[in-house]
């Protein structure tokens, strides 16, 4: 009997593609999919933008049948905004709507959105409330421990949440303050894992960057399964690298410098087709680093990457790439 998210069964032990802006796009949920993927979520979608029909906001809508089950994500701090964001989310039919109580960048949480309301307990409750009893599809939440060292009451929280209906959490392991820095904290996780009033899947997320850290996590704090956020960008491999040390305990090889150029290849094209030829390119940027990551004298190639806004160029470096790193000569430093 795998986990379920209402009546979606999402696998045995779950991974999930955390919600990254500019990141978790459907170019690389395809990718992650492939990969072994139980569950995606988009990038997070202002529900103010929404509203507006901004055009970057509905564009983020986008989902396809072959990512299924996928999640659309929605952040905001009016609850008016928020159901109404709400009803627009399920007009496009995905098989989750998340919660978004978790983003700590400034811009976000000082307007009193994403960990912004962890500063008011009763609001978010309340909100999530209204936005349960908006729609017909699961509500799931996405968040933090709280809003800094003081304030750490994520299991009388998740108790509240799923009191007023929704049907997973996802916890990252840190405080609003504390960022990405230092290390995430999942005690407080396996807490609410072990709470025995919680019946809801509570998914683990921070910090997991190999397959042994995700059975170690796995094992140590009893979580429903695991979101991965950072250590997926420009690796979607880092799923089957998971699965298969959980199904056999053996690690997988990583991927041939070839496999490494296909994928990256794949993305590239994925990106320009969706979002167009500048934007595909910029925004492809940030995953470069890790797809060759590790190959020494890379340098000069990652600047090209980066750099570069012309398709045939980049297209040249990817063959320069294979050229200079042949699969059967390792180019680890």
């Amino acid at each position: 009997m795998g986990v379920k998210i209402a009546n979606i069964d999402v696998g045995d032990f779950p991974l999930l593609l955390a919600p990254m802006e500019d990141v978790s796009d459907p170019p690389f949920r395809a990718l992650c999919n492939e990969q072994g993927a139980d569950l995606l979520y988009t990038e997070f979608i202002s529900s103010e933008g929404l509203i507006r029909d901004a055009a970057k906001s509905v564009q983020k809508l986008d989902i396809y049948e072959y990512e299924r089950p996928v999640g659309i994500q929605i952040f905001g701090s009016e609850i008016d905004s928020m159901r109404q964001a709400a009803r627009v989310v399920e007009k496009t039919n995905p098989d989750i709507l998340d919660i978004n109580y978790g983003c700590p960048v400034k811009k976000v949480a000082c307007k009193g959105a994403g960990a912004g309301i962890l500063k008011d307990i009763p609001k978010m409750v309340d909100l999530t409330k209204k936005i349960v009893d908006e729609v017909n599809l699961p509500v799931t939440v996405k968040t933090r421990l709280g809003w800094d060292e003081n304030s750490k009451y994520i299991v009388e929280v998740a108790e509240r949440l799923q009191d007023v209906g929704i049907k997973a959490i996802s916890i990252h392991g840190r405080t609003r303050r504390q960022m990405y820095k230092g290390e995430a904290d999942w005690s407080l996780i396996a807490d609410v894992k072990n709470n025995p009033r919680m019946n809801i899947p509570v998914f683990g997320n921070g910090d997991i960057d190999s397959p042994q850290k995700a059975v170690e996590y796995k094992n140590r704090y009893g979580v429903d399964g695991i979101m991965i956020g950072r250590a997926s960008i420009g690796y979607p491999w880092i799923f089957r690298e998971i699965k298969h040390y959980i199904a056999t305990g053996e690690i997988l090889p990583p991927p041939t410098i070839e496999e490494r150029v296909k994928v990256a290849r794949e993305h590239l094209d994925m990106s320009v087709k969706w979002k167009g030829t500048h934007t595909g390119i910029v925004e492809m940027r940030r995953h470069y680093g890790n797809y060759f990551k590790g190959y020494s004298h890379f340098k000069p190639f990652r600047t090209k990457l980066v750099t570069s806004d012309d398709l045939d160029e980049l297209q040249q470096t990817f063959d320069q790439i294979l050229e200079s790193y042949s699969s059967d000569e390792p180019a680890f430093a």
